[in-house]
C-alpha cells in the first residue's frame, strides 16, 4: 500500500497531527509524511491512500495548500482513497461570538475532502478534526495519541 500524508502548518500543531498520523502507517509500504511547501505532483502518482491536513485558518484551510489542492490535474485523483483532517479548537470552550462565526464559516477538512472529491477521489472516512488548546497550541491531551487510532484505522480501510 502506498499512503501519502500531506499537511500544512502554521504553528507546528498539524505537522505533530500529521506526523502522529503517520506513526501508524510508516512502515506498511512505500508511505510519506510531506509537508505542502515540499509536495510535488509526482508525490501523488500511483498512491492508495492520500491524506491532507490543515489549521483551521479562517473557516477554511491555510492559502498555501489551497492553491496546491487546486493546481492538483483532474485526472490525477479520479477514484483515489482519501481521508482529511485539521486543528481546531474545542467548540464548547469557545465564546459565544465565536463559537457563532465557527458554526457560520465551519472548519478546514470538511472543506479539504469537498476540493479532493471535486478532483475525482473518494472519501473513505468523514472529514476529521483535532483539537488544539489556543491558536499556537498546545494540542489538547490525548489528540496525538487519537491521531495515530485514526492513522491505524485509515491504514485498515
Amino acid at each position: 500500500m502506498k499512503i501519502l500524508v500531506l499537511y500544512d502548518s502554521l504553528h507546528g500543531n498539524t505537522e505533530r497531527i500529521a506526523k502522529s498520523i503517520f506513526k501508524e502507517i510508516e512502515n506498511k509500504g512505500n508511505n510519506k509524511c510531506i509537508s505542502v511547501e515540499n509536495i510535488t505532483l509526482d508525490d501523488l502518482k500511483d498512491l492508495d491512500l492520500l491524506i491532507v491536513g490543515s489549521p483551521t485558518h479562517g473557516g477554511t484551510a491555510k492559502p498555501s495548500l489551497l492553491e496546491f489542492l487546486k493546481s492538483i490535474p483532474n485526472d490525477l485523483l479520479t477514484n483515489m482513497k482519501v481521508a482529511s483532517f485539521d486543528t481546531r479548537f474545542l467548540e464548547k470552550d469557545l465564546k459565544w461570538a465565536l463559537k457563532l462565526l465557527v458554526k457560520t464559516i465551519g472548519y478546514a477538512a470538511p472543506k479539504i475532502s469537498k476540493i479532493l472529491e471535486s478532483k475525482g477521489a473518494k472519501s473513505i472516512i468523514e472529514p476529521e478534526g483535532f483539537i488544539v488548546k489556543d491558536t499556537k497550541g498546545p494540542i489538547a491531551d490525548g489528540e496525538l495519541e487519537r491521531a495515530r487510532e485514526w492513522g491505524k484505522t485509515l491504514s485498515n480501510l
